[in-house]
């Protein structure tokens, strides 16, 4: 059965080392965040509504609204690899994104998105395990991602980059934004983190920054 987000919130935080909230410092593993759309100003959202065209999985898609309790994403290592909590995410790793609210992974699959005919981004898997189209690369500068600046995700498999155009669904999802893959790099590629839950960084990325400043 699965759990909502706001008990799986409150256990995160129960783990405790967990600051809430944006800010500076680099994003970590095991931490739960909302990513917003720079360009359409949308959170990135799933919920237990399925495609009615291609794969007919989950569907993933963009909100206005800053409290929705259905845009929480944890953040996790590629499939079939660790990360531990409190790990620090590299610019140019892979990694997951799992949905909070149904445990289904971030995915992208060589299917037709339903409004704009770019490539489908769906939610996959069950309780955080689906496959290898799960995995997308976090593409930023300098050495880590970092919880102000705005990032780009790129499916590790089909080399699209994680979009939005402005395309608008009607019911039973009426005003939420289309989420889907573009080949080509441009300004709807871009995301921030905004609300969330950070793991604390490790003891090793502490020792790095302190090497760093000296």
């Amino acid at each position: 059965m699965r759990r909502g987000p706001v008990p799986v919130l409150v256990a995160v935080l129960a783990l405790g080392a967990a600051v809430r909230g944006g800010g500076s410092g680099p994003v970590t593993c095991g931490s739960v965040v909302k990513l917003l759309n720079v360009r359409h100003n949308v959170r990135l959202h799933s919920h237990d509504v399925r495609y009615g065209s291609g794969s007919g999985q989950q569907s993933v898609t963009g909100v206005s609204a800053a409290d929705d309790g259905n845009s929480y994403w944890r953040v996790r290592g590629r499939t079939a690899a660790v990360c531990e909590r409190g790990q620090p995410v590299r610019c140019g790793q892979a990694i997951r994104l799992t949905h909070l609210g149904t445990g289904r992974n971030l995915h992208s699959h060589h299917f037709i998105s339903p409004l704009s005919g770019n490539q489908e981004v769906s939610a996959f898997g069950e309780d955080g395990e689906g496959d290898y189209l799960d995995d997308w690369t976090v593409l930023c500068s300098g050495t880590y991602w970092a919880r102000d600046s705005e990032v780009r995700f790129q499916h590790a498999s089909t080399d699209v980059f994680l979009s939005v155009t402005g395309e608008q669904y009607g019911r039973p999802i009426n005003g939420q934004k289309e989420v889907h893959g573009m080949a080509s790099s441009s300004q709807n590629n871009y995301w921030k983190v905004m609300e969330g839950i950070f793991m604390q960084p490790g003891e090793v990325f502490k020792a790095e920054q302190h090497h760093t400043e000296l």
